[in-house]
């Protein structure tokens, strides 16, 4: 599983990168902020999305810890997707939320 630090995504958005950032946490924990223009799917509702997703895009998957994110990151690896786990998760953001 390819893995990025919550520093390093946030050195790429401060360079003016693109990214796709996927939020796999709860409605409630979102609500208290969220990395700029991620993707909000609730982990549980990540196989019923798998249509919106594009396969030639890389994912960057976040959640609390690292711990969801990582499943969502296999997960997805398994259908064919490009993804990365940001490890630390939200705990390890000190970028902007919105």
């Amino acid at each position: 599983m390819k893995q990025i630090t919550a520093k390093e995504v946030e050195e790429l958005i401060n360079e003016g990168k693109t990214l796709n950032i996927i939020d796999v946490r709860e409605v409630d924990e979102v609500a208290q902020g969220k990395i700029p223009n991620a993707i909000h799917i609730p982990l549980g509702l990540l196989e019923f999305k798998l249509q919106d997703l594009d396969k030639p895009k890389e994912y960057i998957m976040v959640c609390r810890s690292g711990g969801r994110s990582g499943r969502a990151t296999q997960f997805l690896e398994g259908q064919g997707f490009k993804v990365i786990n940001m490890t630390g998760g939200m705990l390890a953001w000190e970028g902007k939320t919105e």
